[in-house]
């Protein structure tokens, strides 16, 4: 399966077409991997407020997703955003971060968390209403670990539509392009190659369209492993490659499956 399961998952921000200056900011650096100076505009709201706070939470989760760093200072802001919440869909939406973070940490490897991230993101589901904008990314999570904690892909494939359904409807594009590229990773799994090089396709599309940057080169990637013309999968891959590098090396897990930049005949440093 081309689907890296170290993508960030799931997730939460403002949209970048938003009218909030402040939203559209944070978006343009955290789409460049640039989460401290997107995290550090947020920390006077996030101080006192529960919405910066879960923000700013899901910007430092993402660096951890991104890098593999960062989990202290995630960790400190989660803490921050679950005291400031004062109703149940704040609670929910802090708890579906907590589950976030404990998945991630057991996903790479850091500490085996897996039953907190199931307990939170059923405590999630208990807060959140049925229509609450926060349910999508609460499905898509816990999708997530019934493909890739539990090993359940009927159960990951329904949770996925659901979160897919769920998105349309609240317009949140780039959790669709999250969706598409789970459930194009299923069906690549299963043979259906055609569903896979759609899903892959659209979810590639929606990124570009958003200027999502740093999501753009695992979109590529799981594309080309799809593809049946050779030359064009290379193609995907090579230009994967050139945003890595251009981007510092992120993702981390991708930067090492990628072609390396072809030899130029200049000494290094060169112009």
């Amino acid at each position: 399966m081309s689907e890296e399961p170290q993508e960030p998952e799931g997730p939460r921000g403002g949209d970048p077409h938003g009218d909030d200056p402040l939203e559209r900011a944070v978006w343009r650096l955290r789409s460049r991997a640039c989460w401290d100076d997107a995290a550090a505009l947020l920390a006077p709201r996030a101080a006192r407020e529960p919405g910066p706070a879960l923000r700013r939470t899901a910007v430092l989760i993402e660096q951890c997703m991104f890098t593999g760093e960062g989990w202290r200072a995630a960790e400190d802001a989660l803490r921050t955003a679950e005291a400031l919440a004062t109703d149940d869909e704040e609670r929910g939406a802090a708890a579906c971060e907590r589950g976030h973070l404990a998945y991630a940490a057991t996903l790479l490897g850091v500490r085996d968390r897996a039953d907190e991230a199931r307990s939170a993101l059923g405590r999630a589901a208990a807060l959140l209403a049925p229509g609450s904008p926060n349910r999508p990314v609460l499905n898509f999570r816990r999708g997530l670990i019934a493909h890739h904690l539990s090993d359940n892909p009927s159960d990951a494939t329904a949770a996925f539509e659901r979160a897919h359904a769920g998105a349309t409807a609240h317009g949140q594009r780039l959790l669709l392009s999250f969706t598409w590229r789970h459930v194009a990773a299923i069906a690549e799994h299963d043979g259906r190659l055609n569903e896979a090089r759609y899903g892959f396709a659209e979810s590639l599309r929606i990124r570009e369209e958003l200027g999502y940057l740093i999501g753009i080169a695992p979109a590529l990637a799981s594309l080309a492993s799809v593809l049946p013309d050779a030359g064009e999968a290379e193609r995907l891959r090579t230009e994967a490659g050139r945003l890595v590098r251009l981007l510092g090396g992120v993702p981390a897990w991708l930067a090492n499956r990628l072609p390396a930049p072809a030899p130029t005949g200049r000494p290094e440093g060169g112009g």
